[in-house]
């Protein structure tokens, strides 16, 4: 029997959940929130469509109460605060490595063999602080931010070209931002021919900058952040570990001399299976996305030590 936990039952946590339960990718899911009756009230939203769609897992809401996830295979963490005005990087990070921090202990200490994916914003930098909180082995620690903008980049691929989005490949590596991420152009194909057969320099250099302010592109439109993409990336992720499907994804993983960085977490191409991630694939990058991936890493590292600066690590 398997059984998968998000942690945070807001709008990208809900949607997970959801998503989880319509592909019967777990037995059990559970959703936990500190929010009295949020995810007890989703959850039995969700059930009351298991005839309707058809399917046969278990959604269980539960405020605060990490008993009820002993024994999860996966557990997904979207919580925290988003950004509010005036507020600064520094004072986000604060109160986001606070909550990230107690919630893996929390869960670990039910389901001390789960693997952990990081939805939680600065997603990287969070990720990271999980890796060095509880000391898991690094296969155990993923943050999906690279599944949400590679589906994003292909996408407006797809747009771009006319063409059906499920034959269409695209990669996004580096830090999950709008200055940070890579859409790695140069390597996207469509049905297996490279797309720059079919878009000029100018559009591919357009469908890239989309994809990087892709996140902001949505929070303009709908006021506040995205969650149909986010929550579906996250059980996306889910779904190639429960089911060890050996799939290739780019995520936020630790990193100890591959693609040249060290003592970071940032999005790289992995082979996701049972046991979390398994390896990670080396794409030969150019000098000109070597440069660019360098950047990245800088731009994260700086946030990373921010932690230390609040005593957060």
């Amino acid at each position: 029997m398997s059984k998968v936990t998000v942690v945070g039952a807001g709008n990208v946590g809900a949607t997970c959940a959801n998503v989880l339960a319509f592909k019967e990718v777990a037995d059990e899911i559970v959703l936990l929130d500190i929010k009295q009756g949020v995810s007890e009230g989703k959850a039995l939203d969700m059930m009351q469509t298991a005839t309707l769609l058809g399917f046969d897992s278990k959604v269980i809401g539960v405020t605060n109460d990490y008993a009820k996830t002993e024994g999860s295979d996966v557990v997904v963490i979207t919580s925290g605060i988003p950004r509010k005005p005036g507020m600064t990087r520094e004072e986000l990070i604060g109160v986001n490595a606070g909550i990230v921090k107690s919630v893996a202990e929390n869960v670990l200490a039910h389901s001390p063999n789960a693997v952990i994916i990081c939805v939680s914003n600065p997603m990287d930098t969070m990720t990271y602080l999980i890796k060095k909180a509880t000391n898991l082995p690094k296969n155990r620690i993923i943050g999906m931010g690279g599944a949400l903008d590679s589906s994003r980049f292909k996408c407006y691929l797809s747009q771009a070209l006319n063409a059906n989005p499920n034959e269409v490949e695209g990669v996004v590596i580096g830090g999950h931002g709008d200055t940070t991420m890579i859409p790695l152009t140069r390597l996207a194909t469509y049905k297996g021919v490279p797309v720059s057969q079919f878009l000029d320099a100018d559009t591919l250099a357009k469908v890239a900058a989309d994809t990087m302010v892709g996140g902001a592109t949505l929070t303009g439109l709908l006021g506040t952040s995205a969650w149909y993409a986010p929550g579906a990336a996250a059980a996306f992720v889910v779904e190639s570990i429960i089911h060890d499907q050996k799939k290739l994804v780019p995520c936020s993983v630790y990193l100890e001399g591959e693609y040249g960085e060290s003592d970071i977490c940032i999005g790289v191409p992995v082979i996701l299976g049972r046991n979390g991630w398994e390896k990670v694939v080396d794409f030969k990058l150019n000098a000109e996305e070597k440069a660019a991936f360098e950047k990245s890493a800088a731009a994260v590292h700086k946030t990373n030590s921010v932690l230390k600066e609040i005593n957060a690590l």
